[in-house]
């Protein structure tokens, strides 16, 4: 960890969704999902939200030996994204106690606010966090 990781720290991403991350295409194992609308799927849109964090904390932290892991998410999912649109995601850093950040998350597709929520990571350490990954495999 670096001593520019500090909150107050934010971060804007903008993704424009493509069909492969609406609901049909998160299981497509699922006859259910097969037959909802092809619209933003909560579930990529939460890996979105993952993924705007991540970019902003790389910077402040010796990435890739340190990595954050997700560990907790308090969102919403306000509005329908049709593909097509772009998501832009705000996030700030809120808190950091020891190893854990706090984020606020706001999004919204150009026309709606898509969501708003909290979202919580962990800094680890790559090498040991493989390491007891691959010690539940055995």
């Amino acid at each position: 960890m670096k001593t520019t990781l500090k909150p107050g720290l934010t971060h804007t991403f903008q993704f424009k969704v493509p069909e492969s991350k609406t609901v049909p295409y998160l299981y497509p194992e699922s006859p259910e999902f097969q037959e909802m609308p092809k619209v933003l799927a909560t579930g990529f849109m939460v890996g979105l939200f993952e993924w705007t964090c991540i970019q902003a904390i790389n910077p402040h932290i010796d990435w890739p030996r340190e990595q954050t892991v997700g560990i907790n998410l308090k969102l919403s999912h306000l509005a329908a994204t049709p593909p097509g649109l772009s998501v832009i995601v705000k996030v700030q850093l809120e808190q950091v106690e020891g190893r854990k950040l706090v984020f606020s998350i706001v999004a919204d597709d150009g026309i709606d606010k898509i969501s708003e929520g909290t979202h919580h990571r962990f800094i680890i350490d790559a090498v040991k966090f493989n390491a007891k990954i691959a010690a539940k495999m055995n």
